[in-house]
């Protein structure tokens, strides 16, 4: 019985660990579609930073606004480049750290947006930092006030936040009287 038990358990932790990393590669091998302007400077430094972190690029430079839209996000949720992976769509600057994060939990939702264009994000290295979200958008055509906050950056954060599961106003960097 007590061999059974630990063969059982030993199993268990290696299938365990085994779909882990199956899911952070197949995150890191996913191929991302961005839909760009063909002279957006900006759009090129994120796609340089996707193919940093591990990501297969094709890029389509043909602008973004209708990939946004088909995509479901409103233009307030946008920014200059929208990009598609695994059947989420990512709007404008966001970090790859976060997108693998998204590939590995699955939630149900479009997808992620750093709405703008935030200083100090991937490919907007300018010398200034910007504090900024990353929002969760659940469903087509959700506000800016209906996406919750996935992760936050920018100065006084020591690290970014980790992900969040909700919209919860302790945790938002954004404080409205």
């Amino acid at each position: 019985m007590k061999k059974q038990f630990n063969r059982f358990f030993i199993r268990s932790v290696l299938s365990v660990a085994l779909a882990g990393f199956a899911g952070v590669a197949a995150a890191a091998a996913a191929t991302v579609e961005v839909y760009k302007s063909p002279t957006c400077g900006c759009c090129a430094k994120w796609v340089d930073h996707m193919r940093d972190n591990g990501f297969t690029v094709n890029i389509h430079d043909i602008g973004n606004d209708e990939a946004r839209a088909e995509a479901g996000i409103l233009p307030e949720l946008g920014s200059c480049h929208t990009a598609m992976v695994n059947g989420y769509a990512i709007e404008g600057h966001v970090p790859a750290d976060d997108i693998k994060q998204l590939l590995k939990e699955r939630p149900r939702a479009v997808g992620l947006s750093a709405p703008g264009m935030p200083h100090g994000s991937p490919g907007m290295e300018t010398g200034r930092e910007d504090t900024y979200n990353v929002l969760l958008i659940r469903k087509p055509g959700d506000k800016r006030n209906a996406a919750e906050i996935y992760n936050r950056y920018g100065p006084g954060l020591s690290q970014p936040a980790e992900s969040t599961s909700g919209n919860n106003a302790a945790q938002s960097i954004l404080r409205l009287k």
